[in-house]
């Protein structure tokens, strides 16, 4: 599976910006696209994901309620729409394809096989 994420960019803090990720090749080998971000300095983190198979959709806690994941099966895309954005969501993020299933396999890093090139957030206080 091959990915491709856009949408990042500069904004000030409150703002939204909203990512896409566009996927190709052995999409059906995939169970579930997702979302993590590394800041400089730490280790990538688990934000949001979205199981194909049942619909459901995990978020991380610091992202709940604020980051929405949703999917476009047609386009086999999931986009990120990121709301009332804070300085410490910036960071490089990165979507990636699981063929996993359930929530402790999918907010593992490692259990995800393809991923996209990352795409830069930076929210300015």
């Amino acid at each position: 599976v091959q990915l491709q994420a856009s949408g990042g960019g500069l904004v000030q803090a409150g703002g939204s910006l909203r990512l896409s990720c566009a996927a190709s090749g052995r999409t059906s080998s995939s169970n579930a696209m997702g979302w993590f971000r590394q800041a400089p300095g730490k280790q990538r983190e688990f934000v949001a994901t979205s199981n194909w198979k049942d619909s459901r959709t995990f978020y991380a806690a610091s992202v709940k309620d604020r980051f929405t994941i949703s999917r476009d099966n047609a386009k086999s895309t999931v986009y990120l729409q990121m709301n009332s954005l804070k300085p410490e969501d910036t960071a490089v993020y990165y979507c990636g394809a699981s063929p996993y299933y359930t929530y402790s396999d999918l907010t593992d890093a490692i259990k995800y096989g393809s991923w996209g090139q990352g795409t830069q957030v930076t929210v300015s206080s």
